[in-house]
């Protein structure tokens, strides 16, 4: 799977993007056709503290996925994103195999 990030008014450090790529990669235990990701890591010019956004767009033959989460660090916010995208991938995966087993 082919990951791409993004990041917006501030540089990401490696550790940072190491994070992202191994939290994003984890989705693929959950539902093997994911062809890409793209990641967008963004430091929103907001006066509260949960000012740090991550986005995540699954690349999926069909149908794309998208999460969206704010809060105090990118971490944090990656992991609320997965989380919601788990979720999205269980779904999608369920009613995808509720139409093969309705087919047969």
């Amino acid at each position: 799977m082919k990951i791409n990030i993004e990041s917006v008014h501030f540089t990401a450090d490696q550790k940072l993007i190491s994070y992202v790529n191994e939290k994003v990669e984890k989705l693929l235990t959950y539902f093997d056709q994911i062809n890409g990701a793209e990641v967008i890591l963004k430091l929103d010019k907001a006066s509260d503290s949960e000012n740090k956004v991550t986005e995540i767009k699954l690349l999926v033959k069909g149908h794309d996925m998208f999460a969206k989460r704010s809060a105090k660090s990118f971490e944090e916010s990656c992991e609320e994103v997965c989380d919601a995208l788990k979720t999205q991938i269980i779904k999608h995966k369920e009613k995808t195999q509720a139409k093969h087993t309705a087919v047969e």
